[in-house]
């Protein structure tokens, strides 16, 4: 692996057979294909790693305090006498985030600590090295405060206050030993590869896959196990740490039931999953109900994870994330698709407007979340709710919708059309199998209610367009078809709740007396919950758009001929400040009988 060469290895073309291709395009990924995505990756990491050294060598005053010249020597060793460790730890999530981190901060596009600091992970990872190989290595390496990072095997606690400070470290490496030697204090002596938590070792916790996988790691101790920039450990309590094993040994047994196609997943394939904390720190609030995952394309087989509430939501999420680790590996080797990244298309999984890119992704994971579902149906053990069937006809609609987009509005390449037609055909194939009409119905009012809801939220129409139809409105002219609709800027573009959707996801013996519109729209009483949403949005203030939405739904529901409103209803919206809620039906009832605007 030594980036100073110029080897065939390491410079050769990597040439993806067109079935393994397919594959993977097909929303699957058997063990051969995902092998050759982990072979990218490591071409990818060698590649990364040879720019830094460059950068190193080209202003060694980036490393500080630390001993340059022992860093590569001690990787070589290491890789030469134990390449299969190293290897296994140049793909780490760990090291991958790091490296993509350090370039960012070269390149002056991300923060952090001091840059010495985030430079210095590379004695680190040469540490580590030499602790799996068993060479001998005296390093340098950077502490945060009392606590020195060992890259996928965990961190070693100093003497003294938990401090923030960065600050050089001595270290000594022998025979699979690691001894720290602080400036103030006895030596510390570790084992890292054997040794039990202590009160100088903190190991990264491990999650067994079952007899004969490896394990997966549950990291949270790495500063580079986030997605942006490094963070401090927050190690996991006695109590948090059993309920991740048991929900983790759950959706292992769930996984090991389902299939191998689109919606499978090996669990062994997982590299690591971080826990994410129970409230959102980005904003302070608490995780929302249906969860928060995310992951990036720079630590393949990783996830961001918040505590689901049990395997199945679990088995679920690993599934829907390891689709972006496979498409995020598919893009290092190809270019997909050429957008703007402007943010203005429609995503039934998000509250906000998405650019294409982003688009390509959802439709990629969803392929998987959809494929998931349907190897649930009739696994009573695994779904004793039964909810499978109705998530299954949901996102078969949904994914579908969004692959139609990109096939129509994303500039594709060769290899992107390729991606998108294998992914259209896996759906077709899956909207032609029969469910009962009764869930199909609910999963189709339900995918309508959210779309709808949604561009109440994001999309106005364009101040022109409003005007030409308020006029033709209080003229008594027939409407005319407007312009492309506006996204809003900044309001609506949050988190918002699909509340709705929640109730069409319960089975009718699951449902008591409707009493909110919500439940009365959704219980078949169009009439009643029109009334409902009525007086919900008479009120002063603006207008509510889950109300103006459900009202919508509720009115097209007793008049069928209506449901063109739908596609467009920022433009019934656009109205309302020239119509009382009383002419509201009339209102709508004229604006369906222009022409249709699309």
């Amino acid at each position: 692996m030594n980036p100073s060469t110029t080897g065939s290895e390491m410079y050769a073309p990597i040439r993806m057979p067109g079935a393994l291709f397919d594959d993977i395009a097909t929303g699957g990924g058997s063990p051969e294909a995902v092998a050759f995505l982990v072979r990218g990756e490591r071409s990818r990491r060698l590649l990364l790693l040879r720019e830094i050294l460059d950068r190193f060598d080209a202003a060694p005053g980036i490393l500080g305090p630390l001993d340059a010249r022992t860093v590569w020597p001690t990787l070589e060793a290491a890789a030469a006498r134990a390449p299969e460790p190293v290897d296994t730890l140049l793909l780490s999530p760990q090291v991958g985030s790091w490296l993509a981190h350090m370039l960012r901060r070269l390149h002056g596009t991300a923060s952090g600590p001091p840059l010495w600091a985030d430079a210095g992970q590379l004695a680190a990872v040469a540490a580590t090295a030499a602790v799996h190989a068993g060479t001998d290595a005296e390093l340098v390496l950077p502490a945060r405060g009392a606590a020195v990072s060992l890259p996928a095997l965990g961190m070693v606690r100093l003497p003294g206050p938990q401090e923030d400070g960065f600050h050089p470290v001595r270290t000594v490496v022998s025979g699979g030993t690691l001894t720290v030697r602080p400036d103030r204090g006895p030596d510390i002596v570790v084992h890292p590869l054997t040794e039990p938590e202590s009160a100088n070792w903190l190991p990264v916790h491990r999650l067994d896959a079952g007899p004969g996988a490896h394990s997966v790691q549950l990291d949270d101790l790495d500063p580079y196990r986030d997605l942006d920039e490094p963070i401090p450990p927050g190690r996991l309590g006695p109590g948090e740490l059993r309920a991740w094993q048991g929900l983790f040994q759950d959706a292992v047994a769930i996984l090991r039931r389902g299939g191998t196609g689109p919606g499978g997943l090996r669990p062994e394939e997982i590299s690591r999953i971080v826990p994410w904390p129970a409230t959102n720190s980005a904003t302070g609030l608490p995780v929302p109900a249906e969860g928060l995952s995310a992951s990036t394309g720079d630590a393949f087989a990783s996830m961001v994870i918040a505590r689901p509430p049990d395997g199945l939501a679990l088995a679920e999420t690993l599934v829907h994330e390891f689709q972006h680790s496979k498409l995020g590996a598919l893009l290092h080797l190809f270019p997909l698709l050429d957008d703007d990244r402007s943010e203005r298309h429609y995503a039934p999984w998000r509250a906000d407007p998405r650019h294409l890119p982003g688009l390509l992704h959802g439709a990629y994971a969803f392929v998987g979340v959809t494929g998931f579902w349907r190897e649930r149906i009739g696994d009573a053990e695994a779904d004793p709710a039964g909810r499978a069937p109705f998530l299954f006809a949901l996102r078969r609609l949904q994914t579908r919708m969004v692959l139609r987009t990109l096939a129509t509005r994303a500039r594709l390449t060769e290899p992107g059309l390729r991606l998108v037609t294998r992914l259209s055909e896996t759906v077709d194939g899956w909207l032609r199998e029969p469910l009962e009409p009764g869930t199909a119905a609910r999963a189709r009012a339900s995918a309508v209610s959210h779309r709808v809801e949604w561009r109440l939220r994001n999309l106005r129409c364009a101040e022109d367009d409003k005007d030409t139809l308020v006029k033709a409105f209080r003229s008594g002219a027939v409407p005319v078809p407007g312009g492309e609709p506006l996204v809003v800027p900044g309001q609506g573009r949050g988190y918002w709740q699909d509340d709705r959707a929640r109730l069409y996801r319960l089975r009718e013996c699951e449902a008591g007396p409707p009493r909110t519109a919500d439940e009365l729209l959704v219980a078949g009483d169009a009439e009643a919950a029109r009334t409902a949403y009525t007086e919900q949005l008479h009120g002063p203030g603006p207008v509510d758009p889950h109300a103006l939405a459900g009202w919508l739904l509720a009115h097209t529901a007793l008049h069928p001929g209506d449901r063109r409103l739908l596609a467009r209803p920022e433009r019934f919206a656009a109205l309302l400040e020239a119509s009382s809620p009383d002419r509201w039906t009339d209102t709508a009832r004229w604006l369906a009988g222009g022409p249709d605007a699309h």
